[in-house]
C-alpha cells in the first residue's frame, strides 16, 4: 500500500464509485506509470480523503477509503515574503513535504519579485506533485500574493493561532523554546525575504498579535528559514502526538 502512486483529483470526477480520468491523468497513469486495467493506485481529494482505486480504461474504480496518519496533528500556515529568483519553488515543494497546511506569499517592503499569474500556477501544481510523492492525503492551499500590511489585516479577525514571526537579530526567545511551553490549536510562521523585515513591519506585526522567535544565531538564507522553522514544528507536533 505504501509504494502506490497516489493520484490527485477532483470531487467532480467521482461517479458514484467510478472515478472518471482526465486524459492528462489517463496518459500519466497508462503511459508514464505504465499501469494496466486492474492495477491499483491511491486517488486523494486533496483535502484529507483518499481511496484505494483500480485502473479501467478511462475511468478508475474506488475500492475502499483508505486512511494515512502523515498529517500533522495541527494547521501550520507559512507566511513568506517572496524571495528573489526560483527559491519560492523549493520552499513550496520542500514545506509541503514537511506538513504545511497553507501557503501564503506575501510581498514585503524589501521584496524585489512580482510574481505572474502562471508563477501562482506552477507553485500550485509543485504543491501537488510534492503531496502526492511524500504520501501526504492535504495538499497545502497557496493563497494569491498579497501586500504584508494586507495580510495583517486579513489574519487580524482569528484570534484563536499562535502567531509567530522570525527575526534574525535581537533577543527573541527560540522557536523550540516556545513550542515546548506553548499549546496552539494552529500555527503561522512569518519568515521575511532577503534582508529580513523592516522596523515598520516587525511593529505592524507585533501589533497585530505577532510573537518575535529567533531560529538560532546565525543568519540563514530566505529559503533555508523556512525548512528550519518547519522542521522544528513537524518535530515537536510528531514527538508530542507519540508521547499520547
Amino acid at each position: 500500500m505504501a509504494q502506490l502512486q497516489r493520484l490527485v483529483i477532483t470531487a467532480s470526477q467521482i461517479d458514484r464509485q467510478q472515478i472518471v480520468l482526465t486524459a492528462e491523468q489517463q496518459h500519466y497513469l497508462s503511459r508514464v506509470l505504465r499501469l494496466r486495467s486492474g492495477d491499483q493506485f491511491i486517488a486523494m481529494n486533496g483535502q484529507g480523503q483518499g481511496w484505494l482505486a483500480a485502473l479501467e480504461s478511462d475511468r478508475a474504480q474506488i475500492l475502499e477509503p483508505i486512511h494515512a496518519h502523515s498529517e500533522l496533528s495541527i494547521s501550520v500556515t507559512l507566511v513568506l515574503a517572496l524571495p528573489k529568483g526560483n527559491g519560492f519553488d523549493d520552499v513550496v515543494r520542500q514545506a509541503t513535504e514537511l506538513g504545511v497546511t497553507c501557503i501564503a506569499p506575501v510581498i514585503s517592503d524589501r521584496t524585489l519579485l512580482n510574481p505572474s499569474a502562471n508563477k501562482l500556477e506552477r507553485w500550485r501544481r509543485i504543491a501537488q506533485e510534492a503531496a502526492e510523492q511524500c504520501e501526504r492525503q492535504i495538499v497545502p492551499e497557496i493563497l494569491d500574493p498579497v501586500s504584508w500590511n494586507d495580510c495583517l489585516q486579513i489574519e487580524s479577525s482569528d484570534s484563536d493561532i499562535c502567531r509567530l514571526i522570525c527575526l534574525a537579530r535581537g533577543n527573541s526567545p527560540h522557536l523550540l523554546n516556545y513550542l515546548n511551553k506553548s499549546v496552539c490549536p494552529s500555527i503561522t510562521l512569518a519568515i521575511g525575504t532577503e534582508g529580513g523585515w523592516t522596523d515598520a513591519e516587525i511593529e505592524g506585526a507585533i501589533a497585530a498579535g505577532y510573537q518575535p522567535i529567533s531560529l538560532g544565531r546565525r543568519i540563514l538564507r530566505a529559503v533555508t528559514a523556512p525548512i528550519v522553522a518547519l522542521s522544528l514544528v513537524a518535530g515537536v507536533l510528531e514527538r508530542m502526538k507519540n508521547e499520547e
